[in-house]
């Protein structure tokens, strides 16, 4: 069936965000039952891709093109290989769970699913777009849902936070449009075809290739978000409501990672092998400072949040590495902790939507008064910290090993940041679950069917791709390769 999947990806989103609009806003239940039917239909769309998906074809699948400004060389360009299919996946699989999520959300109930329904028309053009305006477009598109949705359904500092994240990635991503015009105007190519330019970026003189690397490197490197460029991130994360804190960590930051592995460095290789020993470094450095920030906290969402900072930064030992099995085990990584984070992020939503508090010093014997809730919680939190079995255990594995054959020392040092991951999540379980609970915890209602529905596929997943690594490795083995071929690596 030769259906266009990658613009109804987009379209079907942003349709239903339209469709929704003209909703009577009094029937909330209409609203949500809408909204979640749209956000269905990705995951289908998905399964007919994976369906058709062939394992043994080099470069891009399900390509559309179009004309758009012919006398520019800006075209609709889209068009998805084993890297960005994943993270399609991904995120149409993390929209419908964070739509049903956010069944809770009663104030400008309309509003609220619209935006949200644009937010992932966004993201999804992000991961199928060959055109860098077209990239640009849908990655300044992300922002502006993203913005609202913290700043009108957030929490007490949602105006701060929101604006924080706005300045942050707004800054990065003017940066970034610098780098794409000189690009463009320096190669005088004619067009803004990405797979295109990468072909004629390495030939441009040293200083120019500097110049736009880091340029980009900045409007990713504030997504990812890499330390000291993160200080937006927890923010984000506290004050977000929890569906929208899911997508965020879930999605959003998988969208600097996979800028790097899609645009900066297969267009300019040599200046990435030039630069990775210092991209090693922050890398082990967000490991170790995420995790020692994840211990210092108290509050239970913003542990989570500096955890996610420390588990990206796997993401960029392993693409400084440039192995194969380094890269693998990136993308593995990016799919992995979505799923993970969501997990956690989810359960957070769980214990503040019946406490109120996310202070883990008023928490305690979870596991007496909330038993099944504890469950989950314990297994997203051994996921977390890399247990054998789950997915988070095969991502770290396959960086470490592969980033071990060029730098051995900072994996050795690494290695704390494995040690402070354990004990931050086991020290999260330790006052979250055990003991007695209080008195104003006692009779708390446990999980129920709709946070379940929400859980329990994640930890499917979780546990299948820890199991199972072959069907998500099939899938990225190729294209990861071809990456790692431009760099000149292993």
């Amino acid at each position: 069936m030769n259906l266009p999947y990658l613009s109804l990806l987009i379209f079907v989103p942003l349709a239903g965000a339209v469709l929704v609009l003209f909703l009577n806003e009094k029937q909330h239940a209409t609203i949500r039952t809408v909204a979640t039917f749209i956000a269905a239909i990705p995951v289908v769309l998905v399964g007919m891709m994976w369906a058709q998906w062939d394992y043994s074809a080099v470069g891009m699948q399900f390509t559309e093109y179009h004309e758009w400004i012919p006398s520019l060389g800006i075209a609709y360009r889209l068009g998805v290989d084993g890297m960005s299919f994943a993270m399609l996946a991904l995120t149409a699989f993390i929209g419908l769970i964070a739509v049903i999520a956010s069944y809770g959300i009663e104030k400008r109930v309309k509003d609220y699913y619209a935006l949200l329904l644009l937010l992932l028309a966004g993201i999804n053009g992000v991961f199928v777009a060959l055109d860098y305006v077209l990239f640009y477009v849908f990655w300044e598109l992300v922002l502006v849902p993203m913005y609202f949705l913290i700043g009108i359904w957030g929490g007490p500092r949602r105006e701060y936070a929101a604006i924080k994240f706005f300045i942050y990635t707004m800054v990065g991503s003017v940066i970034m449009l610098v780098g794409i015009l000189a690009l463009y105007l320096q190669t005088g190519a004619q067009t803004f075809g990405i797979l295109e330019l990468q072909q004629l970026g390495a030939e441009l003189p040293s200083n120019w290739q500097w110049g736009i690397f880091l340029a980009m490197f900045i409007g990713f490197a504030v997504k990812v978000p890499i330390v000291p460029l993160h200080t937006w991130l927890p923010d984000a994360h506290v004050e977000a409501p929890t569906p929208i804190s899911v997508i965020l960590a879930a999605v959003l930051l998988k969208m600097g990672t996979y800028g790097f592995l899609r645009i900066s460095h297969p267009t300019f290789p040599e200046i990435a092998q030039s630069f990775a020993y210092v991209l090693a470094i922050l890398g082990v450095i967000n490991l170790i400072y995420g995790a020692l920030a994840a211990m210092a906290q108290d509050d239970m969402k913003k542990l989570v949040a500096y955890s996610s900072v420390s588990h990206m930064g796997y993401t960029l030992l392993g693409l400084a590495a440039a192995t194969v099995t380094a890269v693998n085990g990136v993308v593995y990584q990016m799919v992995s902790h979505g799923l993970i984070s969501a997990m956690l992020f989810l359960m957070v939503g769980v214990i503040y939507d019946r406490t109120h508090t996310r202070d883990m010093r008023k928490l305690g014997g979870f596991y007496i008064t909330m038993p099944i809730a504890g469950g989950i919680l314990a297994f997203a939190a051994f996921a977390n910290l890399g247990l054998p079995g789950l997915s988070g255990f095969i991502a770290e594995f396959f960086v470490l090993l592969g980033a071990y054959a060029v730098y051995p020392n900072l994996v050795y040092i690494s290695l704390i940041g494995l040690v402070l991951t354990a004990a931050f999540n086991l020290w999260m379980l330790q006052k979250v679950l055990m003991g007695q609970p209080k008195l104003e915890w006692e009779g708390l209602p446990d999980i129920n069917k709709r946070e379940l529905i929400t859980l329990v596929p994640l930890m499917a997943l979780t546990l299948l791709f820890g199991l199972v690594p072959s069907i998500l490795m099939n899938l990225i083995n190729t294209p990861v390769s071809e990456l790692v071929a431009r760099l000149g690596g292993m």
